[in-house]
């Protein structure tokens, strides 16, 4: 590469040495919060005081759904242009002169320099899967206003955060896994815990996301067939920005959306041909072993040619579907019809889950909020992918605003429906018998407000979708689809769209979820790689360019998510509802170990000043999940404690009983007490390892202290500064100054090997 000199250097632009000559590696900006800026903080504010205000001063059984959407916009915006630059300046330090892994461990699959907004898609993809969209939905039972707090409070002191500096903490150690660095900052008796921890959360987490997917896409062949041509169409895309039109991502993306919506389009028709729909209609069983392949595949296949452009793709479809129910919420302006607080979140007897608002909210709400998963994601693919540090704010932090806000929209979703109709479709088919006539039965001794709902309008809303049911439709998506199918046939007003509307939506899940699951298959991969090779003997399993190992290790962790799913997809009790509370646990027990890795790092760079913005969300998260363990594990109530519950069932198996409860066989007994005691096996265990992995972060920060005090700089991980060459804008997009820079140098951003 031949760069010419161009004219004197100048304060604002950084230069590195390339071939003898000086080229730009970086433009600083002239103020920290421009202009343009803050006239947007300003609108945001005064947004987010309107829409704060009224939810704070109304008094009534309903209010317009609109304001949740002033007050959650209006506070992401702030949250991202003040918080996360506080954090950027003074915990992060972003160097854009320094090399990431994408760029000095470049191996054209694990690490790969890849465009900001390919990347952008591709973290927000990763991240937002069954989360955002199921957690909203079920603890809508506890009313919109507890909800709407820990989402867009949550996400901006806790998650966000979370994701941002985990993000940073792996970037600056070649993309380690977040057991592996848990264990280099912690020492080996935390790193084992820790190890252990990620990867058997990660196999639940996986396992619970993909049993969504089932739910969703169970007996429909239009949603089948629009997800299975997702994955042809991201091949093509891959191939098409590696070999075809190289950096045309903007072409590219045309081109898949275009493809997409046809499949969309398609699948309707498909679905409406006799041998489509016989092709394409899957059961349940059918539909965990296809998934359980596809995340084989995907997990070895090279990031860029199935991965990235898949989420990509899958990105555009996700914010275009939510940016169209925002508008329409907007235009629309429904009435919630929950009230802000329910007697559920008081008594702890909801149908949907049961537990008080404290803490089972807070887990319940996990990925939209605070989700220890994320930190899988930024401690996995993203930071092998990054380009620049400068880029970590917008990802890390602006990918899980994003994601919030789409945990809002969920949250609408369910709160503007009928409430009747609401604990139809969420309540489990035990209670409900899984009939018109049994659901409204039961919704009847609720004594809800209101008229109660009968069997047939259950029947009529149900052929409004083009659904044979909608009764016990679990799992948050086809809530979240109805909704959205009424908000949007409101709004167009055209009554026969509606099953487009819910279809199309329910895909739009579906996708949405399916990403999260190849890409935490890779990740799983990682961690288990790590974690047989640090067997003696077994060694040669970290290095990832051993593809005998990688397959061997794929395939483990598939097989392990892979039992879970078929558990949940067969369990009498109702999967979803008996597996989503450890889900959500295990879920926030991983976030609080990520947290305590990024208080070490921190502490260790003596940033005492700081390190009150990881130690607070830290100290919230232990108190619920910790919380939430105990009740779990030693609750006498069988609607709660695993244990109490299998307690229950196994006893009727002793009395030879061949009903049950929810258990119609003697088969379907003895699978409740299966199950039940794994997942209170499995709830000890997080507890536990997690307790161990906080212990050592509390050696590690004492440690830390004693030997700063003693004039000692204390050791970590962080690799070696490597000098970057590529030139590339610090934001998502070029601003006109760095535009400037490159043109007077006779340069573009492509020319240095960047996007």
């Amino acid at each position: 590469m031949s760069i010419k000199t161009g004219p004197e250097p100048r304060s604002d632009i950084e230069f590195v040495e390339v071939d003898g000559q000086a080229q730009p590696i970086d433009v600083k900006p002239k103020k920290l919060i421009s202009n343009v800026e803050k006239v947007i903080i300003l609108i945001a504010a005064i947004a987010a005081a309107a829409g704060w205000g009224v939810l704070a001063l109304h008094r009534g059984e309903t209010i317009n759904s609109v304001w949740l959407v002033f007050a959650a916009v209006g506070s992401y915006i702030i949250g991202y242009t003040l918080y996360a630059r506080l954090i950027e300046y003074k915990v992060v330090k972003p160097r854009n002169n320094r090399a990431t892994p994408a760029e000095y461990a470049n191996d054209g699959k694990d690490f790969l320099p890849t465009d900001r907004r390919v990347l952008f898609g591709h973290h927000f993809a990763a991240i937002a899967g069954a989360g955002p969209l199921v957690g909203p939905v079920m603890a809508a039972q506890m009313g919109y206003l507890p909800g709407t707090l820990w989402i867009v409070l949550g996400v901006i002191f806790a998650g966000a955060v979370q994701d941002y500096l985990v993000l940073w903490v792996s970037t600056r150690r070649k993309g380690r896994s977040l057991g592996q660095m848990i264990s280099d900052e912690m020492g080996k008796v935390g790193g084992a815990a820790g190890i252990l921890a990620t990867i058997a959360i990660m196999i639940i987490i996986i396992a619970v996301l993909a049993l969504i997917v089932v739910n969703a896409l169970a007996d429909s062949p239009w949603g089948v067939f629009s997800i299975t041509m997702t994955i042809p169409i991201a091949l093509f895309m891959g191939l098409y920005l590696r070999y075809i039109r190289p950096g045309k991502v903007t072409e590219v993306s045309v081109i898949g959306v275009i493809l997409l919506l046809a499949a969309i389009i398609g699948g309707g028709y498909v679905s409406g041909t006799e041998l489509g729909a016989s092709m394409f209609t899957w059961s349940k069983e059918t539909l965990a072993f296809a998934i359980i392949g596809y995340g084989l595949v995907a997990a070895i296949l090279p990031v860029w040619l199935l991965l990235a452009p898949r989420d990509y793709l899958s990105t555009f479809m996700k914010i275009g579907v939510i940016a169209l129910l925002a508008i329409a919420i907007v235009i629309e302006r429904p009435e919630v019809h929950m009230p802000a607080v329910t007697s559920f979140a008081v008594n702890g007897n909801g149908p949907v889950f049961s537990g008080n608002l404290f803490p089972f909210l807070f887990i319940t709400i996990a990925c939209g909020a605070l989700s220890g998963f994320h930190a899988l994601i930024s401690s996995g693919t993203t930071p092998k992918l990054i380009e620049k540090e400068s880029h970590m704010r917008a990802i890390g932090y602006g990918g899980m605003i994003m994601e919030s806000f789409v945990a809002v929209m969920a949250l609408i979703s369910a709160v503007v429906i009928d409430r009747h109709m609401y604990f139809a479709m969420n309540s489990p088919a035990a209670k409900t018998l899984g009939t018109p006539e049994g659901a409204a039965d039961f919704v009847a001794t609720l004594h809800l407000p209101g008229a109660d709902i009968t069997a047939d309008q259950l029947a009529a809303a149900a052929q409004a979708v083009g659904e044979e049911t909608i009764v016990s439709r679990t799992g948050g998506a086809p809530t979240l689809a109805y909704g959205m199918s009424q908000i949007m046939t409101e709004m167009l007003g055209n009554p026969a769209m509606q099953a487009f509307w819910y279809h199309f939506a329910i895909m739009f899940e579906a996708l949405f979820i399916l990403t999260t699951v190849d890409a935490g298959t890779r990740v799983a991969r990682f961690m288990m790689s790590d974690s047989l090779g640090a067997i003696p003997g077994l060694g040669k399993f970290r290095d990832q360019s051993w593809k005998l190992g990688t397959y061997l290790s794929t395939f483990l962790v598939c097989a392990l998510w892979g039992a879970i799913l078929i558990m949940g997809v067969t369990d009498p009790l109702g999967g979803i509802n008996v597996l989503f509370p450890l889900f959500g646990i295990a879920n926030q027990l991983l976030a609080a170990m990520a947290l305590a890795l990024v208080l070490v790092v921190v502490i260790k760079k003596g940033m005492y000043k700081w390190a009150w913005i990881p130690a607070i969300p830290l100290a919230w998260d232990l108190i619920v999940t910790m919380t939430a363990s105990w009740q779990k594990i030693f609750s006498s109530d069988a609607s709660i404690g695993y244990w109490a519950n299998h307690a229950k069932y196994k006893e009727a198996a002793a009395r030879g009983l061949t009903e049950f409860g929810s258990a119609k066989s003697v088969e379907e007994i003895d699978a409740v007490v299966r199950n039940t005691f794994i997942q209170g096996c499995l709830s000890i265990l997080f507890a536990v390892l997690v307790l161990v992995v906080i212990g050592a972060a509390i050696v590690a920060c004492a440690k830390a202290l004693q030997q700063r005090s003693a004039g000692i700089e204390p050791a970590d991980s962080e690799t070696e500064f490597i000098p970057s060459k590529l030139f590339l804008p610090r934001g998502l997009m070029p601003t006109k100054r760095e535009k400037e820079v490159a043109a007077e140098y006779n340069m573009t951003f492509e020319e240095t090997g960047g996007h």
